[in-house]
């Protein structure tokens, strides 16, 4: 049986950003974070994944990016506080380039969609190992009800269709 890993919350960021603007970086030491993935020790290949990020997180060194679209403005966060990925089936190209199948529900909504994902690979700090992995997602703002009730423009620019979200995740093997 593969071993199941648990996300480091403290170690894992996701950055979210459309044309023209970062909307937010939510850090690990002030974002809640869960999930996990499972996986051989030495190979994502034929990974489950489960992810969840709390965006209704209020702690006061939550850095909202200087910017015209604020986090809570896309994700309704009061009703709709977590952003959720299950996978459904993972495929891997080479040693670093995958990609894996799932569920992603933004406010309520889900759609299924393709996740970049690069294995940055196992390593031991402190005696623990530690997996990486590299998340990345263009979604349409559209497709998951992300609108911007944006009533100017900055300098003649305004926000793109597409969101970007990429996701910086570290998993240390659950201990029985």
């Amino acid at each position: 049986m593969n071993p199941k890993w648990a996300i480091n919350s403290n170690q894992s960021d996701v950055l979210i950003e459309a044309r023209h603007s970062v909307i937010a970086y939510l850090g690990g030491n002030t974002n809640s974070f869960s999930g996990y993935v499972v996986m051989d020790q030495d190979t994502i290949e034929d990974a489950a994944v489960e992810f969840s990020l709390d965006v209704n997180n209020n702690y006061s060194k939550m850095e909202q990016m200087d910017s015209h679209a604020k986090l809570s403005d896309f994700f309704d966060v009061e009703t709709h506080p977590t952003i959720k990925f299950k996978s459904t089936s993972f495929q891997k190209v080479n040693k670093n380039i995958n990609f894996i199948k799932g569920d992603l529900t933004i406010k309520d909504v889900t759609k299924t969609l393709e996740l970049d994902t690069e294995f940055i690979g196992i390593h031991n700090y402190d005696g623990q190992q530690k997996a990486s992995v590299e998340v990345t997602a263009k979604i349409k703002r559209s497709d998951f009800d992300l609108w911007y009730n944006n009533n100017y423009q900055h300098s003649g620019i305004s926000i793109g269709q597409d969101i970007k979200l990429v996701a910086n995740l570290e998993f240390e093997i659950l201990k029985n």
